[in-house]
């Protein structure tokens, strides 16, 4: 595990500089543009309901001893709620409306990689992609609320909130790194051996993911930049693993 997120994460380091030798920066235009506008749109709502949660959880507190303190801690929460599920939202909702761009993009890599033009693969449309990626997507986001509601509950707990705060870290990198392995992942598996082959590799889609909602806390150019290299980085590691698995021949 440890290693295949170590290697998801190195897998970064040269992703900036395939997609400049293979001149993909084009097609990263609409998925950058649905990016910006989506961070925008969820800054903006976040700003405003932050106060709102967080005083909507003052109000569990009845007594008046510890109200200040207690109302501290949910103002704090109430942020921390709302950028969780911002970071959630937007990025299930850019890979999902990106996934029509992003697959020719990691099609154009895997043939890089592997030297093959003529591929086996599954030939899917723009919309059948599009439909994919929502469902993915989709399926994601439920899993991954349903999880986080009770971490965010450890919160409450001194000392445990500590370890709730690495696993709920660990969980929006594990969901973001599963998002872009599929992007490859469409094209050679149906959905349910697609959902298999990322739970056996969650170590490669972590690593990946760490990096990804790292580059979310770079103001605006992370926003922007954060869906190529992420999905390059995706690529190069998914190509490698279903090298080993035999489902793809390496180059020669």
């Amino acid at each position: 595990m440890i290693k295949n997120i170590i290697s998801g994460i190195k897998a970064y380091f040269g992703a900036f500089s395939l997609i400049s030798k293979l001149k993909l920066w084009k097609y990263f235009v609409i998925p950058m543009i649905i990016s910006f506008v989506t961070a925008l749109f969820i800054g903006i709502s976040a700003y405003g309901l932050s106060d709102n949660i967080g005083s909507f959880i003052s109000k569990a507190w009845i007594w008046d001893w510890g109200k200040d303190t207690f109302t501290t801690i949910s103002s704090f929460i109430g942020g921390l709620i709302i950028i969780v599920i911002g970071l959630i939202l937007f990025k299930h909702v850019i890979m999902a409306l990106s996934a029509p761009f992003m697959s020719p993009v990691s099609e154009k890599i895997e043939t890089h990689l592997t030297g093959i033009t003529n591929h086996n693969h599954r030939n899917t449309s723009f919309s059948q992609q599009l439909w994919r990626g929502i469902r993915i997507n989709g399926r994601n986001l439920i899993m991954e609320l349903l999880l986080t509601i009770p971490i965010l509950l450890l919160k409450f707990i001194p000392i445990i909130n500590i370890f709730s705060t690495i696993l709920l870290f660990l969980l929006q990198a594990y969901y973001a790194g599963f998002g872009n392995m599929d992007y490859t992942l469409e094209r050679h598996y149906q959905y349910k051996k697609s959902l298999q082959f990322v739970s056996k590799h969650r170590g490669l889609a972590i690593g990946n993911g760490i990096v990804f909602i790292l580059f979310l806390l770079i103001p605006v150019i992370g926003v922007i930049l954060v869906l190529p290299l992420s999905v390059t980085a995706a690529t190069l590691k998914t190509v490698d693993a279903l090298q080993l698995k035999n489902n793809l021949p390496n180059a020669a």
